[in-house]
């Protein structure tokens, strides 16, 4: 199956409207799982012993970039390849080489990837060198006792030589941080103040009830109005208005001189002004990631129209997403989704 053209199609298209979903949203972001395996474990993200999925479920790496370059040819400006861990998927270098076509074009703004960091050291070279400017690393504790617990036998070690591999290379690095009650909440402070004196971004994220982690998520969850409220009681916040295409709220840290984002999808939602939709590696294109809408596009391009068919499908999708998400937490309360972020995309 050749690679989708999508110079030629945006071209032979010129008059098709943007992606705008029936709240006046228009949809420039898209995130791509190109697979639901992880090397790690993170107790609020997976099961200990976690079902993968069947290799003929999931996506050929080409049938990944005609998905994706159909999605650029509509409308979609930025592309963030996730997981699961984006990294661990064999071939995976060559998709985001062939993706890299779209930069070159115009017809991309941004490629990025979500990572946890243990396969950086042997990649960060070449993702500096097919157009990634930017990453974000999952990182919720520099102990390594505690990332051992919380990833369920991660090295932290592996993560931080894959930031020097990263850094090395020209990446600039945004650190992801789950904010865990009574885990990694005293440690928060320490974290941002690393991050900032390394030159990276951190941006702090509540947790979500989706999947079944063996965990309870009551004792989990931490309000990021909570830990504002603590780090200002000793730096000085300030909002700014940066905008990175995600759902992030951005504060400068006067003494410390770094951006701290703030992702609160439950104590204060962001649906407002969401313009992101999720690709899963099955081709299922969820239009909000808190609710259970659910387009099959694998099944269209499998299907007798193949790519013909896919413009009605994702406009029709687009068309659907809700207006806000349907996240609880609650005690005694079941997960609002069921299936896991490795399986959504992160």
């Amino acid at each position: 199956m050749p690679p989708f053209d999508s110079a030629a199609y945006a071209t032979a298209n010129q008059s098709r409207p943007d992606l705008i979903d029936g709240f006046g949203r228009a949809v420039r972001y898209l995130r791509v799982s190109v697979t639901d395996r992880c090397d790690l474990r993170c107790v609020y993200c997976m099961a200990e012993h976690m079902v993968f999925l069947p290799k003929a479920e999931v996506l050929s790496l080409e049938e990944l970039d005609i998905m994706t370059s159909k999605f650029i040819a509509m409308g979609v400006r930025k592309i963030r390849l996730t997981g699961g861990e984006p990294l661990v998927r064999k071939g995976i270098m060559g998709l985001i080489e062939n993706l890299s076509r779209h930069l070159a074009s115009g017809g991309l703004d941004e490629l990025t990837l979500t990572t946890n960091g243990t396969q950086l050291a042997t990649y960060a070279e070449d993702l500096a060198k097919f157009g990634i400017k930017r990453i974000n690393v999952s990182l919720d504790t520099l102990k390594p006792d505690l990332f051992s617990s919380l990833t369920r036998g991660g090295q932290i070690g592996q993560v931080l030589k894959g930031l020097d591999a990263a850094q090395a290379a020209g990446l600039a690095i945004k650190i992801n941080t789950v904010a865990l009650l009574g885990t990694n909440q005293d440690e928060i402070p320490d974290l941002i103040g690393w991050a900032h004196g390394r030159g990276f971004d951190l941006t702090l994220i509540e947790t979500m009830p989706l999947g079944d982690t063996g965990q309870d998520r009551t004792t989990q969850f931490l309000s990021l109005a909570t830990v504002r409220d603590h780090l200002a009681s000793f730096w000085t916040l300030s909002d700014i208005p940066l905008q990175t295409g995600g759902p992030a709220r951005y504060v400068r840290v006067a003494e410390t001189g770094g951006r701290l984002g703030l992702i609160t999808p439950m104590s204060h939602t962001f649906c407002e002004a969401c313009n992101r939709v999720r690709l899963t590696c099955t081709g299922t294109l969820h239009t909000c990631l808190g609710h259970e809408d659910e387009t099959d596009l694998r099944a269209v391009l499998r299907g007798p129209l193949g790519v013909d068919g896919l413009d009605s499908a994702i406009q029709g999708a687009i068309g659907l997403k809700p207006k806000r998400h349907d996240f609880q937490i609650r005690e005694g309360l079941a997960p609002t989704l069921q299936r896991h972020m490795s399986r959504t995309g992160g």
